[in-house]
């Protein structure tokens, strides 16, 4: 499985596909799937500004939590940023990892300092969408968990994670 293309799709609540990329499987752990992804566009990010095409970004995806974790990297294969997702598990199945996005992010800085984001944007889809209840509390315990995460350094937060990811993710693109 590790090097086999990967098609990720995000999608809203209500199933209308927000985003999709290509990535590559660097490892699959139990639960875990990490997959390394190139960014093919531009983007223009208020919050992290220029991400130029050829950003490399290591994605870790448990199947059984309701988060994930990208690490934006340098042009020198150290840590840019970590840019997290509360969203519903994924589904990994013929090529494609699918998840519905719950709108809440975290970026966290190497230094992992956080700014927790779009709280009232999860709260308006809430309504507008009709997020069950237990849709709402597994958010909300995601949240609570990544901040634990990043607080207590664990994994992915921790340099030993970050170095042997790298070292894994550059001999998959050598």
């Amino acid at each position: 499985m590790t090097g086999e293309a990967v098609i990720v799709r995000v999608l809203k609540y209500d199933g209308v596909e927000y985003r999709s990329w290509n990535a590559r499987v660097a490892r699959e752990e139990a639960a875990l799937l990490v997959l390394n992804a190139v960014f093919d566009v531009e983007v223009n990010h208020d919050l992290l500004g220029h991400i130029h095409r050829g950003t490399r970004t290591v994605e870790y995806y448990w199947l059984n939590r309701w988060y994930n974790i990208f690490r934006f990297l340098q042009e020198d294969g150290s840590t840019r940023l970590w840019y997290c997702n509360i969203n519903a598990p994924p589904t990994f199945a013929d090529g494609v990892l699918s998840y519905v996005d719950l709108d809440i992010d975290i970026v966290v800085q190497p230094d992992l300092s956080y700014q927790v984001l779009d709280v009232d944007e999860f709260e308006r889809n809430a309504e507008r969408l009709e997020y069950s209840d237990e849709t709402q509390r597994h958010a909300q315990r995601a949240l609570d968990e990544l901040v634990s995460l990043i607080e207590t350094r664990q994994f992915p937060f921790t340099e030993a994670a970050s170095r042997s990811s790298v070292s894994a993710m550059v001999k998959h693109w050598e």
